[in-house]
């Protein structure tokens, strides 16, 4: 099995905290997005995962693509680095990396964490990953038969037919098939709005006849804004939590401080006089002094001293000295 990751988007609705890295690599309870999605996606499907491609920019620089290869390892898995320089639409980002589309594949866009529990139906052609949704009209939807087995695909339906949305993980039995559908778009440019979309290929696979099911969610958590990806790094630590999961680093700090789980707290991290938690994420070797933080999200090597904070996002070798709660500051930034 191989997973596919697209992920050559910057992350323009997270900055500032993607001016630096890429939203795929900030942390979600101690782990970057990508890394949670494909353990994640590695424990739905029970296999063995032979390689990892990911789809990334040439503007996001040296280090990325060893971070991304580092992942990969980490599971058993080949890294390979592939990059998409024009952002012209799903089927081309996938076919970024067609040098890696063969056998089995998933393709998962990195933006997104799920939970779930089902056995994929490795007998099918393909395996959609959906989540019921209050209001489908948001979101691209499948419309199933009697049989459970998905017969369209509606984007932003204006009128009900289904509130099974798709969150943008796919299986494929035959990575070789998906391929050719793809490249048939690009060498007959067939677009829309400007781009070469996923669901044309799909629409054509379906239309040749190939089985196409639903893989049902439990949760959908998204990571497009500073707002739900605190809110999502809450849940995930609730998750985590609940799993029965040690978070608290024996490597870190605590001097006259209060730790009210769920909380990620990592290795080399200082707490003197703080309350931390519920629902907060520390990055290695932050220090925090004479603050309360809750349902906050803080990376790496930053300082954080007199602070009250709530629904907070701060990056990397951040410092932050006062009395405002809910902000979002970025790497290297002084506040103080």
């Amino acid at each position: 099995m191989k997973i596919i990751v697209p992920m050559a988007g910057r992350g323009s609705r997270l900055r500032p905290h993607t001016l630096t890295i890429p939203k795929p690599l900030i942390p979600i309870a101690g782990k970057p997005i990508v890394h949670r999605l494909v353990e994640d996606i590695a424990g739905v499907i029970n296999q063995e995962i032979e390689e990892i491609a990911f789809i990334i920019h040439k503007d996001f620089g040296d280090q990325v693509p060893k971070d991304l290869i580092a992942i990969a390892e980490k599971l058993g898995a080949k890294g390979s680095i592939y990059y998409q320089d024009q952002p012209l639409g799903t089927a081309h980002a996938i076919m970024s990396a067609k040098e890696s589309m063969s056998g089995p594949i998933v393709v998962a866009y990195a933006d997104t964490l799920f939970r779930a529990d089902f056995t994929l139906d490795t007998t099918a052609d393909s395996v959609i990953w959906v989540k019921q949704v209050e209001d489908p009209s948001a979101f691209g939807v499948v419309q199933l038969n009697n049989k459970n087995e998905i017969v369209d695909f509606v984007e932003k339906p204006a009128e009900f037919v289904s509130d099974l949305a798709i969150i943008g993980i796919y299986y494929f039995k035959s990575g070789e098939a998906l391929r050719e559908e793809l490249q048939y778009l690009l060498d007959n440019n067939v677009m829309k709005g400007g781009e070469y979309q996923l669901t044309d290929g799909l629409e054509n696979m379906k239309q040749k006849g190939m089985k196409f099911v639903p893989g049902k969610v439990d949760e959908w958590m998204d990571c497009g804004n500073k707002p739900v990806t605190v809110e999502t790094n809450s849940r995930m630590l609730g998750f985590l939590h609940a799993d029965g999961e040690n978070m608290v680093s024996d490597g870190a700090t605590v001097e006259n401080s209060t730790i009210i789980p769920p909380c990620c707290i990592a290795e080399g991290v200082v707490l003197k006089n703080a309350t931390i938690g519920p629902n907060v994420s520390l990055g290695k070797n932050t220090r925090v002094e004479n603050a309360t933080i809750k349902n906050s999200l803080v990376q790496t090597n930053s300082v954080i001293t007199n602070a009250n904070l709530d629904n907070a996002m701060i990056g990397n070798h951040a410092k932050f000295d006062g009395k405002f709660t809910a902000i979002s500051i970025g790497d290297y930034s002084v506040l103080e």
